[in-house]
């Protein structure tokens, strides 16, 4: 059976290879600093046999791709295919297109920060929706799915590996300076997947609690609890509405109170994660 990826996964995958591509491109190559990646690794094997960055990263990543599948499962790993393939192409236009003959900022340290802020950028668009851009992403995939450590910490661990391969055409500080990059780019990563996965619990206690109900049961596709209550000051029995929303549903909710003639009382809180049927199936 085939994997169906809906529109909106296609464009964020596609977007993701796009961000990491421009980085390895635009910053790594041209800084010359070895990162925690496949591509990073390529750029040293390229050293020493001159085989192109874009070949070397096919075949690495294709050889990851198979691991993948294999332990992480079809779904991750028909997505992989897309975005391996994708790299090497989006690599081939830029080298055709931007040819870069040394680093755009003329500073390591502006490339290197540059570089991870893009590429983690990319890598937490694609594990929001369960892929990666192949090579050691995969590798970091498989130790977030079986240890349950946090994917940022993961890309990290595997990143080390190939950072340490900058000793073979570096001196020490290239090697510790691709180190501490590897590390930051996997707490950035972190960073933004954390932006991506927050949700708003929001707790309004209105006597027109109904209406505001069906307005997010019937309107807005989302589930709310129901919470008897007493209020401490006047002993009023009142009911509590709760329901977990994404950002853009909690400013839509927020103005159909705004602008509705209810009398309530709102609390908001942030909702770091949410597991099970809320993320991907909105009520029908």
């Amino acid at each position: 059976m085939v994997m169906k990826m809906n529109k909106k996964e296609w464009v964020i995958i596609t977007l993701g290879m796009m961000l990491i591509a421009c980085g390895v491109y635009f910053f790594l190559v041209p800084s010359e600093v070895i990162f925690g990646s496949v591509s990073g690794l390529s750029f040293v094997i390229s050293k020493i046999t001159k085989i192109p960055i874009s070949a070397l990263t096919f075949l690495l990543n294709m050889a990851l791709l198979v691991i993948g599948y294999i332990f992480v499962g079809k779904e991750f790993g028909t997505k992989t295919v897309y975005t391996s393939l994708l790299l090497p192409i989006f690599l081939w236009i830029l080298e055709q297109l931007f040819p870069v003959q040394g680093s755009l900022t003329k500073n390591n340290v502006y490339d290197l920060a540059l570089y991870i802020l893009v590429i983690a950028l990319g890598q937490a668009l694609l594990f929001n929706v369960n892929a990666s851009s192949g090579g050691l992403d995969v590798v970091a995939k498989i130790i977030n799915k079986y240890t349950h450590m946090e994917i940022g910490k993961a890309v990290t661990i595997a990143g080390f590996v190939a950072a340490s391969s900058s000793i073979l055409v570096y001196d020490v500080g290239t090697l510790i300076v691709s180190l501490f990059g590897t590390y930051l780019n996997g707490l950035v990563v972190d960073y933004f997947i954390d932006g991506f996965n927050k949700k708003k619990r929001v707790c309004i206690v209105s006597d027109d609690y109904e209406e505001i109900k069906d307005y997010i049961i019937t309107k807005m596709k989302r589930g709310v609890t129901l919470y008897p209550i007493i209020g401490g000051y006047n002993k009023e029995n009142k009911i509590e509405l709760q329901t977990v929303l994404t950002k853009y549903e909690y400013k839509q909710l927020l103005n159909h109170l705004k602008y509705s003639e209810y009398k309530t009382f709102v609390t908001v809180s942030t909702v770091n994660e949410v597991v099970g049927l809320w993320n991907n199936n909105k009520r029908k």
